[in-house]
């Protein structure tokens, strides 16, 4: 069985313990690699070999570093299916997905950012005649890099790219239960000849691999994508420190739907917006408030459509949905639905674990999952799920629904159907959330700010928001001649 190295001073290395964890294909159920159980002498090696390279990395001009990027997006790119085939393996999610979404996005983020860092320019300000001030942005150091599971390689890049773009050098951790094409990445980034220690790959547990690099007194900022829970922790022991953080955490996402919508529009997106990559998605709208002229409509079409959904082998083209990322999250979801039935609610369709035929036997696989019925701040509409389970609520007025909305602890995304332009603005103004689609869904441009309110997190990621993060301005004033 191929066992996973880490990635450290430009080369593959077991761990310093040589201990390792086993990693399951969510489909079969089957361990199928295993992965460094790093701890804190991997990431004291990361962060000096990070420190070696910082002076000559963050020196160089962005020209330099932006080809090493463009580089590593052009061995991904011809990789593709390589790539996609590993990341639903070790994901579960389908094929398709991987292939369309996934890996694409992955380049895309390396491309991104090495065009965006040639562009990246600075203030300057005259004060009177007397003095020119302007402002310098320089890379913060050795960054913390820590990703979910969920977009495994998707997420690892928007953190990678656009630090190494700025000039920092990268300690960076994937999650234990997808690390995979993390794994594959430090492969590429060894045949594309970065220089060494410019980025490190570490894997293994949060609690001792992750815990170690936030802790790390050499590294100088985290950016982290994960659990709420887990980002308190990071946030707890950063604090100290003074370090950077940018955190992007959980979401409980509103999708308001009004009478007014271009309908058949609506239905088919929503049908996405819940349950693509199995609503394993920090933007899936996992509480849709529907009118309640159209509510019955909505609710019959929409239980038609949820129930054509295939959940199938992820290796199948035809399978809309794949496997659950693990037997833990599995359970999880589950006792989400037991919960919501305790609760009062009603599922509308499905609501249990399937059991496939063939090589996905022993697989995680649950039903695309509609409930209705429950109040507005019941747990199981106020906690994150992170899976395929929604649910459908009506109601009367703008002010019910922006007030149900809102009641949660998260912040992160929302989604509006309406062809009322004044409401659109009304709404999107008023509504606690980082993102909002009016009459769409997942449309991204990465120029824009991304992140959320509330306790889906700290701080903004993506376009120029994430080169200031990486960098630390300064300010210089000159006096000018009498």
């Amino acid at each position: 069985m191929e066992k996973l190295k880490n990635y450290i001073n430009g080369i593959l290395t077991t761990p310093y313990n040589g201990n390792y964890i086993n990693n399951y294909n969510p489909a079969t159920g089957e361990v199928f690699t295993m992965i460094p159980d790093s701890d804190k002498d991997d990431a004291d090696l990361a962060v000096q070999s990070a420190t070696k390279a910082f002076e000559k990395w963050s020196n160089a001009s962005s020209e330099y570093r932006s080809e090493f990027l463009l580089k590593i997006a052009g061995f991904i790119s011809k990789n593709l299916d390589k790539f996609a085939e590993a990341e639903t393996t070790d994901n579960g999610k389908p094929l398709w997905l991987s292939k369309s979404v996934d890996i694409p996005r992955a380049i895309k983020n390396f491309e991104f950012f090495a065009y965006a860092v040639t562009q990246f320019s600075s203030e300057s300000h005259m004060t009177g005649n007397e003095a020119l001030n302007y402002t310098l942005r320089q890379p913060v150091g050795i960054v913390g890099a820590i990703s979910p599971w969920n977009l495994p390689l998707y997420l690892f890049t928007w953190k990678i790219a656009p630090a190494l773009a700025a000039g920092n050098c990268v300690v960076a951790k994937p999650s234990e239960i997808t690390p995979l094409t993390a794994y594959m990445l430090s492969e590429l980034c060894i045949e594309a000849g970065l220089p060494e220690g410019v980025l490190n790959i570490i894997h293994g547990y949060g609690h001792k691999a992750g815990s170690s690099i936030v802790t790390h007194p050499g590294i100088k900022a985290i950016t982290f994508t994960g659990g709420t829970k887990t980002g308190s922790e990071i946030a707890k022991a950063a604090a100290p420190d003074f370090k950077k953080l940018s955190l992007e955490l959980g979401g409980k996402n509103p999708n308001i739907i009004f009478a007014d919508c271009n309908y058949e529009e609506m239905l088919n997106t929503t049908v996405q917006s819940s349950f693509r990559n199995q609503g394993e998605i920090c933007l899936c709208g996992s509480r849709i408030f529907v009118e309640k002229t159209v509510y019955e409509k909505f609710k019959k079409d929409f239980v038609k459509k949820v129930k054509e959904l295939k959940v199938g082998d992820p290796l199948n083209e035809t399978s809309d949905l794949g496997a659950i990322v693990s037997r833990q999250h599995f359970d999880k979801i589950l006792s989400y639905v037991n919960l919501a039935v305790s609760e009062g609610g009603k599922i509308l369709c499905g609501g249990k674990s399937i059991k496939l035929p063939g090589r996905c036997s022993n697989g995680w696989f649950i039903e695309p999952t509609v409930i209705e019925g429950l109040a507005f701040d019941c747990r199981t509409n106020a906690e994150e799920i992170f899976g395929p389970v929604v649910t459908i609520t009506p109601f009367e007025s703008e002010e019910e629904v922006m007030m149900m909305a809102n009641s949660t602890e998260y912040g992160l995304a929302s989604i509006l159907w309406t062809e009322n332009l004044t409401r659109a603005h009304r709404i999107s103004s008023k509504i606690k959330t980082g993102i909002v689609w009016v009459n769409c869904w997942m449309i991204r441009d990465l120029r824009t700010p991304f992140g959320g309110m509330k306790n889906s997190g700290v701080g903004r990621e993506g376009g120029l928001e994430a080169l200031r993060f990486f960098t630390e301005p300064k300010n210089v004033c000159i006096k000018l001649q009498d």
